[in-house]
């Protein structure tokens, strides 16, 4: 029974693919997906990356359509730097509960209590934040950011387990908001002792959103790309990944003779799964739903963006 509900499983994903192809030559849409997303997704997506890569694809196609496999913001972030695009997304209601924790409100006082500093946004966050925003970062180049900044005191948003492992790395006083990643912020320190004692001879790999003692005990520390790119050069041959178990399927394709093991059966963003390949393409079909941001939030955004994409 259960291997007859396999194949049915697998001869319907074969007519959605097929059926996905055509839509996307009649569109002329490009499909980005997260590392995050299900491997369905993944597997069928012209560009696999982090923010910062789906980003620069974003503001680089001649696609007419883009349809963003992530998060809400992201498909904003798409909006912003593509603003003559369609963009699309598989299911509205991804959003992102670190982008959720950080309001304009609360910005705006900071700033006005520190009108020297300049906001330094992660990319996980509104098009509303973003207009109130110097300049945006991802986790692949926060480091690299802050310190390109003129002045000596930022104001970080909204990650302060990213905001803490960038303060490690900087001069500068941060100024940093108390806002975190759910999933990356489960992780503990017991979770990863207890792997250790299990797979002693395997090193640990984490993002820097976990919190700072978690990241403390990685033997490598970066970003979801930097991590795929770290385990795919190690002479290492077993790793704990202390990130998102999507990034799972890009480590098995680049590194099919290694083992992975993720740090804790919760490092799962139930958001990022909200995407399925049904909906990608039911999504294709409708052209529904679109990514609206609005003109005088978008054009304020985009100059944070296009700064963060300008840092070498």
């Amino acid at each position: 029974m259960e291997a007859l509900a396999l194949e049915r499983k697998a001869e319907q994903n074969r007519e959605l693919r097929e059926r996905l192809l055509q839509l996307k030559k009649e569109r002329n849409a490009i499909i980005l997906a997260h590392y995050y997303q299900r491997d369905e997704i993944q597997e069928v997506a012209d560009f696999r990356g982090d923010s910062f890569l789906l980003a620069q694809k974003a503001a680089a196609t001649d696609a007419d359509v883009i349809v963003f496999c992530g998060v809400h913001f992201m498909g904003e972030s798409a909006k912003i730097l593509a603003p003559n695009k369609t963009v699309i997304i598989p299911d509205e209601r991804a959003g992102c509960p670190m982008a959720d924790m950080v309001n304009v409100d609360g910005l705006r006082k900071l700033k006005a209590e520190h009108p020297n500093a300049t906001v330094v946004t992660y990319i996980n966050s509104s098009a509303e934040i973003k207009a109130e925003t110097d300049i945006c970062c991802t986790s692949a180049n926060a480091v690299k950011v802050v310190n390109s900044v003129e002045g000596d005191e930022v104001i970080w948003v909204p990650d302060k387990n990213l905001g803490h492992y960038v303060q490690q790395h900087t001069d500068k006083k941060m100024i940093i908001w108390e806002g975190y990643c759910n999933t990356h912020d489960m992780l503990t320190v017991k979770d990863v002792e207890e792997m250790k004692a299990k797979y002693p001879n395997a090193e640990f790999v984490v993002h820097p959103e976990c919190r700072p003692e978690v990241v403390e005990l990685g033997d490598f520390v970066g970003s979801t790309t930097a991590i795929i790119k770290y385990c795919k050069e190690s002479k290492a041959k077993e790793f704990i990944v202390g990130t998102e178990d999507g990034t799972g399927y890009q480590l098995r394709l680049d590194s099919p003779d290694k083992t992975f093991h993720f740090a804790s059966k919760y490092l799962v963003c139930p958001n990022m799964k909200v995407n399925n390949l049904k909906k990608l393409v039911r999504c294709l079909e409708n052209m529904q739903p679109q990514i609206y941001v609005p003109p005088q939030i978008a054009d304020k955004a985009r100059l944070s963006l296009e700064r963060m994409l300008q840092v070498k």
